[in-house]
């Protein structure tokens, strides 16, 4: 199968409309809601029904924020879908705002869970709603297998318990649902491990805490206590039963979709350094020739092409990424570095962008400051740097986790 990677021009109307979104609402108020941490943006409610006619678009296969990824069935065909429509619009919102991105209504990282791992019965009930998720615990961060968080059946009424302790949830304190991974069994390891959907309201699951952080400060980071939270077995996402051959496969393939996106995250940003760099490189006139080798142009020229680079094989590795999930291929290696690239790019040029403006760079007339902050975010949630080459390296040396930690 052969893959195109320039944009495909059913998408350039979901581009075009993500790109106005990002420069007339998102730049406009990014400083303000940095600044008031916790604070609802108002200016978001606006895009509910625009995001929902986007998302029901037949042509378009997808929404532009992170909840419009959705299973793509087998297919002869070869397609450009909505993991890719949903990635292009991410981009374009993320040049915009991370935070603000990660704010808009039903749009969260736990709708591209529902999305990989839900039946038709249960997309559809959940159809509209926005889903935060959690997974992350005290003692069990960036190795999803050692959740402690406990999951049990009680057959008496049809409902799971759950008790334990989740934090860093973005955007916990506003969704309506959060997904939270539990497991059945602490003895049988990854292959117990469950998602579950949760009521917001569920009385169950108490809001302890919300997060002063580095950056993206408009989006809300929960944690929360789930003490006996009942969860009706409806809400189960996929088997409940384990098998211990086939591990936690099911709720890692939330993985596959996400990581992709947060990618797509750090590639836009990258692109908003980058603009506002040369922007700033052009006011001191400083050249670059694209026409010339590196070596023989000025220092910060030389920087700047080398940072463009890295900027193209992210954006590259992410498409690529969202290519092969639009036509069923696996890509939870391709998953893996997208994300590595990307995030690891995002901070690298987020900085050396911040040091090339100097102090332009470093005060707060612009967002380059900003940018610099939000980025390092990138490189960490959805598995951090250490972990996607760790799965990297189990998958090209084919080791297992026991062999390879």
């Amino acid at each position: 199968m052969a893959m195109n990677l320039e944009v495909p021009k059913k998408f350039l109307p979901l581009v075009g409309q993500a790109h106005q979104v990002a420069e007339e609402i998102f730049r406009p108020v990014s400083r303000k809601y940095d600044q008031e941490e916790h604070a609802y943006p108002r200016e978001l409610d606006m895009l509910a029904a625009l995001l929902d006619g986007m998302n029901d678009g037949s042509d378009m296969g997808g929404g532009a924020g992170a909840g419009g990824v959705r299973r793509q069935e087998k297919s002869d065909e070869v397609r450009n879908g909505s993991n890719m429509s949903t990635a292009l619009g991410i981009v374009e919102l993320c040049w915009g705002d991370v935070g603000l991105l990660l704010s808009m209504p039903r749009q969260g990282l736990g709708n591209s869970a529902i999305a990989s791992v839900a039946n038709d019965e249960q997309l559809e009930r959940f159809r509209g709603k926005w889903a935060a998720m959690a997974i992350t615990e005290p003692e069990a961060g960036s190795d999803s297998a050692a959740i402690r968080t406990t999951a049990e059946y009680d057959e008496r009424t049809g409902e799971y318990i759950l008790n334990g302790e989740k934090i860093y949830v973005t955007s916990g304190e506003r969704a309506d649902l959060v997904v939270v991974w539990a497991t059945l069994d602490r003895s049988l390891g990854r292959a117990a491990i469950k998602s579950f959907v949760v009521e917001r309201s569920n009385p169950g699951m108490k809001l302890d805490r919300l997060e002063h952080k580095l950056g993206i400060r408009a989006s809300d980071t929960a944690a929360f206590i789930l003490d006996n939270c009942r969860v009706p077995r409806e809400n189960l996402l996929g088997s409940p039963e384990v098998d211990v051959k086939r591990g936690f496969a099911g709720v890692m393939q939330t993985f596959d979709n996400t990581r992709p996106l947060v990618a797509a995250m750090a590639v836009g940003l990258t692109r908003a350094c980058l603009e506002q760099t040369q922007e700033l490189l052009d006011e001191a006139g400083v050249v670059v020739d694209y026409d010339k080798p590196a070596q023989s142009q000025s220092a910060a020229a030389a920087e700047y092409l080398a940072m463009e680079a890295d900027f193209e094989a992210a954006r590259l590795l992410t498409m690529q990424a969202t290519w092969m999930a639009d036509n069923s291929k696996p890509n939870s290696l391709h998953a893996s570095y997208a994300k590595a690239k990307a995030g690891r790019t995002c901070v690298d040029v987020a900085m050396r962008c911040v040091r090339l403006c100097g102090s332009r760079g470093y005060g707060e007339e612009l967002l380059l400051e900003k940018w610099a902050r939000d980025g390092k975010i990138l490189d960490i949630f959805e598995g951090t740097q250490q972990i996607q080459l760790l799965i990297i390296a189990r998958q090209l040396l084919g080791k297992s986790s026991a062999e390879l930690r």
